[in-house]
């Protein structure tokens, strides 16, 4: 019986002690999310770096949150060290920190690694991860494929985000590249009724959509 209730003891203080590192993970998490808002990232990395490797997803995220002051602060390549070891930290299903790894090895250069990390985002969140979707259709369009361009942009559209009325707008343009001038029209529109008129460009497409059909229809009559 008392080995019994030492054991039992042991186990309880066992669960307070991983409580309590849980407790102070997410605290020492909240204080760097509070200097990152004030741009204090040199201070915020510090708080990220006490969180313990332990911690689980806790430190996977402190990891990424530390590449991401070090993208703040133009250290790129800094910044693609911790987005890997945070994507490695939970074995490549980690989207948000994929993206990134994206977006900076892209700002290096390093456009087929980058294709890679866009491909891991949409693959680890089923294709959720509508600003992937996004970045990687904009390489395909600069790489030629335009229908391969124009399923990533419809893809993205559908998810929820700020990306939505560019990515409407540049399914437009595929589509008009592609021939399907009826299809733009109706995405360029789109587009600047989900930006509020804001996305000029997407403005200046849609009138210039309707011109060339309009065109098009009178050489059509003229034949």
């Amino acid at each position: 019986m008392l080995k019994s209730l030492f054991v039992t003891v042991f186990l309880f203080s066992t669960v307070i002690v991983i409580n309590a590192q849980t407790a102070e993970s997410k605290a020492l998490l909240k204080r760097g999310d509070a200097l990152v808002a004030h741009e204090k990232y040199k201070d915020a990395i510090e708080q990220y770096g006490k969180v313990s490797r332990s911690a689980g997803d806790s430190y996977a995220r402190a990891i990424y949150n530390t590449g991401v002051c070090y993208y703040e602060l133009w250290q790129t390549e800094v910044a693609i060290t911790f987005y890997k070891r945070a994507v490695e930290l939970k074995h490549g299903n980690y989207p948000r920190a994929s993206y990134s790894l994206g977006v900076a090895l892209e700002d290096e250069g390093r456009t087929t690694e980058a294709k890679q990390a866009y491909e891991q985002a949409i693959n680890a969140s089923h294709g959720d991860f509508g600003p992937a979707s996004y970045k990687l259709g904009l390489l395909e369009a600069k790489a030629g494929d335009l229908s391969k361009a124009a399923e990533l942009f419809r893809n993205a559209a559908a998810r929820e985000g700020p990306h939505v009325p560019a990515s409407r707008n540049n399914l437009g343009v595929m589509l008009a590249r592609l021939g399907f001038l009826k299809e733009a029209e109706k995405e360029f529109a789109i587009a600047v009724s989900a930006s509020d008129g804001a996305l000029l460009d997407a403005a200046y497409n849609l009138r210039l959509c309707r011109s060339l059909m309009v065109s098009a229809s009178s050489a059509a009559v003229k034949r």
